[in-house]
């Protein structure tokens, strides 16, 4: 890490057009963003969609680390910028709809914030899989703020948790 610089890690999801390509060009947009490099990044998993209108198709995920001295806010506005490109369009989107590309900000540094369209940690990252898996892929024993475990614990949990609720429904 060079001075001023912190590690942010971002989440990315696609489940329209080209799931693949829409990442891979996310990925290398966020490499050439200034003062940011990219310091490890996951595989892309393929994920059933969580929340949001049924029928919609299958995501990818993954999540990328970066070494960065952007500022968060800074980093979502070219996080936005990078969606807008893909064909997003948040105000006229169905919530937890399909969409061509999701940037999500999960982690920046050990930054706090709770402000206007900001909040870091991410709120909901530590309970989901699709952030999860893929951040166990780069940092299995970081610790996650939330909850206190390690990703790689955290992931296990979550898949007990889920394995045990698929067996009382019987699906």
């Amino acid at each position: 890490m060079m001075p001023g610089e912190v590690q942010a890690t971002v989440a990315l999801g696609s489940n329209l057009g080209e799931r693949a390509q829409l990442l891979d060009s996310a990925l290398a947009e966020l490499a050439a963003l200034p003062w940011t490099r990219v310091i490890a990044r996951s595989g892309w998993h393929e994920t059933e969609p969580v929340g949001g209108p049924l029928g919609q198709p299958r995501f990818l995920n993954g999540v990328v680390r970066l070494a960065t001295a952007l500022s968060p806010r800074a980093l979502l506005v070219e996080l936005q910028r990078i969606e807008r490109a893909a064909g997003r369009d948040r105000a006229h989107e169905l919530h937890h709809g399909p969409r061509r590309l999701d940037l999500d900000l999960v982690f920046h540094g050990e930054a706090r914030l709770r402000e206007s369209g900001l909040e870091l940690p991410h709120p909901r990252a530590e309970e989901r899989l699709f952030v999860l898996e893929p951040l166990a892929e780069i940092a299995p024993q970081e610790i996650l703020p939330g909850c206190g475990l390690s990703v790689a614990e955290r992931v296990r949990e979550l898949r007990a948790a889920s394995a045990k609720a698929r067996a009382r429904t019987g699906a």
